[in-house]
């Protein structure tokens, strides 16, 4: 270990707080496909920043607009409009179905949003109804509303007392949401594609029906796009697949390219949030506007939702392509949103062995392994990926790849 990265990790035990079981290695500096630790060690990056380096690393996209917007203004206060601001809320409307944005910093802001939102509509006019339905095995966040609106088991009793106002039912179970509505119910909320719970996907004719049974009982329905969104699927939202719009959709992630930056989006007849109902110090900041308007462009320009859907279907072929001889199972994905599941419960030791050949990825639970690259990644770096991951498959399932 060198002098250097010794003596930064040994800063980190003492100075960091403890929240993460991070590997010992620091890393140092990005470009593309890649990231280099302090060592000079290079990682090709299927964790993509947890699905928010749209653009690859250090794109020139951002770091012109950072550059541009810091020379000319990096705060405002949220007192006042500010010129990205107004901008990069008409490109968004321009791109969406949505009317009306509201910008934040992160995804669990934009998501705390929608739900003061939906209980502001549920106070207004459904005689103060202010209970949402979400998922099992969904995520939102980790504040503690949206902690309380995740349905991860393991988080139930975590920080209790939970914020009431939630109730959780199975995903693509259309009688089980109905039978949970009642006259306290203001908004059901979801994921169209469930990243941290293995990458399950709605099902179209559960949507058609969640849809209809939200105009039926007058509630709201909300998309939570936080990882879907911006070209990730292969679409630039995930709803077009579909052809479902939700009354309120959530953005974060892919928007900042990897700045702080999240949006919630909404239809005009829903524009009912009073002065001081909803704000934040960095609501609409400057350098994060720059931002959003260059990742945008560039997903854009760069039809950086169809290489997803392609570079998508590549990788699920070439993942077949080795399913047999590791056992792998249940290969699924939308664009580059993408998980499989191990015959053992071997993901942590798996991703640390990937590591250490140099290649990122995530294992949400011990028996999935989930991926998630930049958008711009191509057919040759997926065929890398899969060369490391099936040497580090072979070594950490050894025993029962020699059986077959």
């Amino acid at each position: 270990m060198g002098l250097e990265k010794a003596e930064l990790l040994k800063d980190a035990v003492n100075s960091v707080l403890f929240t993460a079981d991070r590997p010992d290695i620091v890393m140092d500096r990005g470009e593309g496909m890649y990231i280099w630790d302090t060592e000079g060690k290079r990682y090709l990056d299927f964790v993509g920043g947890w699905a928010a380096a749209s653009l690859g690393h250090s794109p020139d996209a951002v770091k012109q607009a950072l550059n541009k917007q810091a020379s000319a203004l990096i705060t405002a206060s949220p007192a006042y409009y500010n010129r990205p601001m107004i901008e990069l809320a008409k490109r968004l409307t321009e791109i969406t179905c949505y009317d009306k944005v509201f910008f934040a910093s992160s995804g669990s802001e934009a998501n705390e949003s929608a739900i003061k939102l939906a209980r502001k509509y549920g106070a207004a006019f459904l005689n103060g109804a202010n209970e949402i339905i979400t998922l099992t095995n969904s995520f939102h966040g980790r504040t503690l509303a949206t902690m309380s609106a995740t349905g991860k088991e393991k988080w139930k009793d975590l920080f209790a007392p939970r914020v009431p106002g939630f109730k959780h039912v199975p995903l693509n179970d259309i009688l089980a949401c109905e039978s949970s509505i009642d006259h306290k119910t203001c908004a059901i909320m979801l994921e169209l594609v469930q990243g941290e719970g293995g990458v399950h996907a709605a099902e179209q004719d559960y949507l058609n029906q969640l849809r209809q049974l939200c105009d039926e009982k007058g509630i709201l329905l909300i998309f939570d796009e936080i990882q879907t969104g911006m070209g990730r699927t292969g679409k630039m939202f995930a709803y077009q697949h579909y052809g479902i719009e939700a009354d309120i959709m959530t953005l974060g992630k892919g928007i900042g390219g990897g700045f702080p930056l999240s949006a919630m989006l909404t239809k005009d007849k829903y524009n009912i949030f009073d002065p001081g109902d909803q704000g934040g110090t960095y609501s609409g900041q400057p350098l994060a506007m720059s931002v959003g308007q260059a990742v945008v462009n560039e997903v854009i320009r760069l039809d950086l939702s169809t290489n997803a859907r392609i570079q998508g279907l590549y990788s699920i072929q070439a993942l077949e392509q080795i399913q047999g001889k590791f056992q792998l199972s249940h290969i699924r994905g939308k664009g580059l949103l993408m998980a499989f599941d191990l015959p053992q419960p071997v993901g942590k030791e798996l991703v640390q062995d990937c590591l250490h050949e140099g290649l990122l990825i995530n294992a949400p639970n011990p028996d999935t392994v989930r991926l998630m690259p930049p958008l711009i990644v191509t057919g040759q770096e997926i065929d890398q990926m899969i060369q490391i991951l099936s040497r580090s498959l072979a070594r950490v399932l050894q025993p029962s790849v020699n059986e077959t």
